[in-house]
């Protein structure tokens, strides 16, 4: 089974584009002017409009240095992109301490940088910006400009108040924080999984597509080889036996042979192995089980016929993959045994894998087959040596569905133990031919390399 490296999938790093952040910056900048415009010529309050528009134009500033002398493009380290989000916060810190601190309905903003971060940034960052958030915001708690309101008299808030404000910030950011965070790694690891899925598919086609290769290139070989043997023994009989070229034309026409035989021996291996072969239903469980004989672990099989012929589908590396990785766990976790039992009748397939190891554990019964989970716990593959990561269970049940296979996991009933995955396919669906090729190709191809060649 093709291994899938957990480097390549786990914890990947997050990158935002320069371009993202300043266009958010652009935004929260069209946004302030127009708050200010609004409150100082729309409902004429007095307030520090000089200052508040110097806040916003060096903002502005920023914003055009970094789009000139860095390609918009280009994705940020997260330390950098948590270095802009907090510019903003700090922007809108020095905004609200002209304008009323926590008694200005605008305060609530804080938000919007934590929660950016906590969908695109490391989790860290994102508590280093919520900190910074929850700072500034205590800080306008104590010190800030009054509050722009009509009449002479400024409003003047009770200190109770302002502190349940603060607290309802820190607990947004907190709680929203929190909610994105989980919802975008959820997202992300499914997204690494469903990659990891396709990458082992690929894989797979692959390896089973060389037994193709070989026999297009015996197919091709075999004639020019057939007539270098012809034309080598019929010079060899016309040629003196004492002649210096005899012994040369013999070795010519024993190579000559010998390159034939090879090229028959490539041919017949892949007549069962080449993607665009079938096979019978017990041929894959016994190509699947092979591999797994010699690991101290006896492994039963049992074929129930129900009246039908047995079922002969496409050899298909999804399901030889997902089959032969739901084994390998199974005998991964078996005490001594591990039971495959297949039967079918005229519209139904089934394949259950049973052991008599601990089984799946309650606590993970509901979420089996999500990317990154696992069973053990840090512990290490005894057949690979990595940590497992729980992508193997979750790609071998996303290629047995995309088969159309139902894939179902159980525990034993007590007083026995061990686990039970159950997998089912309409036998029309597991009996569909792919492309409209048979097994009798590779029969043709064989058919090519004969003791004669065309003449």
């Amino acid at each position: 089974m093709t291994d899938v490296a957990a480097s390549d999938f786990r914890h990947p790093r997050r990158h935002v584009r320069l371009d993202t952040i300043l266009r958010l910056r652009w935004l929260a900048v069209l946004g302030q002017l127009a708050a200010i415009f609004i409150v100082s010529h729309g409902l004429e309050f007095d307030f520090e409009v000089v200052a508040c528009l110097t806040v916003v134009g060096l903002s502005a500033a920023v914003n055009l240095v970094l789009q000139i002398a860095f390609n918009p493009m280009q994705r940020l380290e997260p330390a950098y992109a948590a270095a802009l989000l907090a510019l903003n916060i700090v922007e809108l810190a020095a905004l609200l301490f002209l304008t009323g601190g926590l008694q200005n309905p605008f305060s609530f903003l804080f938000l919007a940088p934590v929660l950016i971060s906590a969908t695109a940034l490391p989790t860290r960052l994102t508590i280093a910006l919520g900190a910074l958030a929850v700072a500034c915001a205590a800080a306008l708690v104590f010190f800030h400009l009054p509050l722009p309101w009509e009449g002479d008299e400024p409003v003047a808030l009770p200190p109770v108040y302002l502190l349940g404000v603060w607290l309802s910030i820190l607990l947004a950011i907190g709680v929203t924080s929190l909610y994105a965070i989980q919802v975008t790694e959820d997202t992300r690891k499914l997204s690494d999984a469903l990659a990891a899925t396709e990458l082992v598919l690929t894989r797979e086609q692959h390896l089973t597509q060389l037994d193709g290769l070989a026999a297009a290139a015996a197919h091709e070989l075999g004639t020019p080889l057939g007539t270098i043997f012809l034309i080598s023994r019929e010079l060899e009989k016309a040629v003196p036996a004492d002649s210096p070229l005899a012994s040369d034309l013999k070795t010519l026409r024993e190579q000559t042979q010998r390159c034939r035989d090879i090229l028959s021996k490539i041919t017949q291996l892949s007549a069962t192995g080449a993607p665009f072969d079938r096979m019978p239903i017990s041929t894959l469980i016994e190509e699947v089980v092979a591999p797994h004989r010699d690991f101290g672990v006896e492994i039963k099989v049992r074929i129930a016929v129900a009246g039908a012929s047995e079922p002969v589908g496409t050899r298909n590396p999804a399901i030889l993959y997902g089959v032969g990785n739901i084994l390998e766990n199974a005998v991964d976790f078996a005490r001594k045994t591990v039971e495959v039992n297949a039967w079918w009748n005229s519209e139904t397939i089934e394949l259950v894998i049973s052991d008599d190891g601990p089984g799946f554990a309650p606590e993970i019964m509901k979420r089996i087959g999500e990317p990154y989970l696992s069973r053990r716990r840090g512990a290490e593959d005894p057949h690979s040596g990595r940590r497992g990561l729980g992508l193997g269970v979750f790609i071998a049940r996303t290629l047995l569905e995309r088969t159309g296979a139902r894939v179902s996991f159980r525990n034993r009933t007590f007083p026995d133990h061990g686990a039970v995955v159950q997998i089912a396919w309409p036998r029309s669906r597991f009996e569909e031919t792919q492309d409209g090729l048979s097994g009798e190709v590779s029969g043709e191809m064989s058919d090519e390399i004969s003791d004669e060649p065309a003449t």
